[in-house]
């Protein structure tokens, strides 16, 4: 008897103008496979500080970095998918996801973050194109 796959994570994409690709967790188990498995060492790491919320990715280039605006739209979505969703400004923290650790025996979704900064965002999603993987 062959074991069973675990299902791939439900993930919400988003493009940002300038064609970004930021991810956001559905769920505890989704930002647990986010964080831990799908992000590059490379990619932007975001989650609403001090509230329970999405994982949020925003995929690296090779050829350029992104810019403050692009990182303010990834906040604010981490911010949307928050329960700080309804507050009109909300404390992101961002990282790449290399300094983004999954500590022994935690709970599904937590993780442990060693460096980065903060950033107050209002939340939103009125920039970004939500992008539909048809499955």
């Amino acid at each position: 008897m062959r074991e069973r796959e675990p299902p791939a994570p439900r993930v919400i994409r988003y493009e940002l103008p300038g064609g970004w690709l930021v991810l956001a967790g559905a769920s505890d188990e989704d930002n647990d496979a986010l964080s831990t498995g799908v992000a590059r060492p490379d990619d932007w790491w975001f989650h609403a500080a001090a509230v329970p919320g999405s994982h949020v990715i925003l995929r690296a280039r090779d050829d350029e970095e992104p810019g403050r605006e692009t990182l303010r739209q990834a906040a604010a979505i981490a911010a949307y998918h928050s329960k700080a969703r309804s507050a009109k400004t909300v404390d992101v923290h961002c990282t790449l996801a290399r300094h983004v650790r999954k500590p022994r025996g935690v709970k599904k979704g937590t993780v442990s973050v060693g460096r980065g900064k903060n950033m107050i965002v209002h939340p939103g999603i009125a920039f970004a194109k939500r992008i539909n993987d048809g499955g």
